[in-house]
């Protein structure tokens, strides 16, 4: 189809409806991340009963998902610069989409950690992939829309964890998730054609670095790179924490059904995708500093009430709240280090962001058997508050 619409003046030298059709695939393939993975989550403690894995034992499993993203972020920037961002992006969904298939297959805690070690690596790879494509494409509109993606990532995980959450009772692990698989590689098939079908679009022309000339990242923005990297950590934990066992917490210490228990995630995930919404004009409004800082302030409340509530509905709404809080700071980080250093930025800090989930499954697992699992999740607020802590100290480098 010809391309017919002239470029923005001064904004980019790619066409508009290039630039809309991008943003709509890009927000279908995070969409799509947060509903498979969502999808995953919900059946954890199925799939906990069903390889009779302890706690810890469990952790340990569910460290594969951290260790194979981390693992395959770094290598995934490499990728990204020999391959481009929307070939890597389009062969992770599918990699993922049939990854999901496979913890029910499984018997035994080690065979679990095996499986999701294929499917962290499908996780952490489209995760650098369309992270670096959304970066290029919010350089090029000139406008804060990093939330908006992120929050199509909360939706999909709203939508993938009520879904769980309705078939628990009525499918079996193993037909839920290779209903997931099929879904995923049907939304992959027309979301991959238009992505392909696109070059990435070309930066804003006061910006552009010369052809052929590669990009260098001075030592400052290295720093910063990691800086905001810590910022993701902080929140990948909280987001994982809550991933990998709210629906535990509710089941084990509030006595919820498993349906009910699914719900828990579900209005996190719902509580992120309305943050991330409003994410855009707060950002225009707050600046980046008051946005981490206030975001990390409530998380840190909400996750207290979350853990330590003694009925089921005061913890969902701690999970809502911890949600409201922790929704942009993901999206700030990611993006600024991506235009500092591009893929290599994103990838960098993706890594130490996911070395948070790298952390979380074990930490709260190991806590959990120590202490209680309502204990062990109150470590979230502590990352939370050195969030806000981070993002206050740094206020000079971060606001742009």
């Amino acid at each position: 189809m010809p391309l017919i619409n002239k470029p923005r003046t001064g904004d980019s030298t790619t066409p508009d409806n290039t630039l809309t059709r991008l943003r709509i695939a890009i927000t279908v393939f995070f969409a799509l991340d947060g509903f498979v993975f969502a999808g995953w989550v919900v059946r954890i403690p199925a799939i906990k009963e069903q390889t009779d894995a302890s706690a810890s034992a469990l952790g340990l499993a569910l460290l594969g998902v951290s260790g194979g993203a981390v693992v395959t972020m770094i290598l995934t920037g490499r990728l990204c610069r020999r391959y481009g961002n929307h070939r890597v992006t389009v062969a992770c969904a599918v990699l993922l989409c049939v990854s999901v298939s496979l913890p029910p297959l499984t018997h035994s805690a080690p065979a679990l950690g095996a499986v999701l070690l294929v499917f962290g690596m499908a996780f952490g790879g489209i995760n650098v992939a369309f992270n670096s494509a959304a970066v290029e494409l919010v350089a090029a509109l000139r406008r804060p829309i990093m939330p908006s993606f992120h929050a199509a990532f909360s939706l999909g995980g709203m939508l993938g964890a009520g879904l769980g959450g309705l078939v628990a009772g009525v499918l079996s692990p193993t037909r839920h998730l290779l209903g997931l698989t099929v879904i995923g590689l049907f939304v992959t098939f027309f979301a991959g054609r238009t992505l392909l079908s696109h070059q990435p679009p070309s930066p804003p022309e006061s910006t552009a670095p010369k052809e052929n000339t590669p990009r260098r990242v001075d030592p400052r923005a290295r720093r910063l790179v990691i800086v905001f990297g810590l910022i993701a950590l902080c929140t990948a934990y909280g987001e994982g924490a809550l991933a990998d066992w709210s629906a535990l917490h509710l089941e084990q210490d509030l006595h919820a059904s498993p349906g009910v228990a699914a719900v828990g995630f579900s209005c996190f995930a719902l509580a992120m995708a309305i943050g991330r919404l409003s994410g855009t004009r707060m950002l225009e409004r707050l600046g980046q500093t008051r946005t981490m800082v206030s975001g990390g302030a409530i998380a840190t409340a909400g996750m207290l009430l979350g853990a330590l509530a003694p009925s089921l509905w005061a913890a969902l709404l701690g999970f809502v709240i911890t949600g409201l809080g922790l929704a942009n700071l993901f999206p700030i980080a990611i993006e600024r280090a991506g235009a500092l250093a591009g893929p290599d930025g994103v990838a960098v800090a993706s890594t130490l962001g996911y070395g948070g989930m790298l952390l979380g499954p074990p930490a709260i697992g190991f806590m959990a058997d120590w202490f209680s699992l309502p204990t062990a999740l109150t470590s979230v607020a502590a990352l939370a508050a050195m969030a806000a802590v981070i993002g206050f100290v740094t206020r000079r480098a971060t606001e742009h």
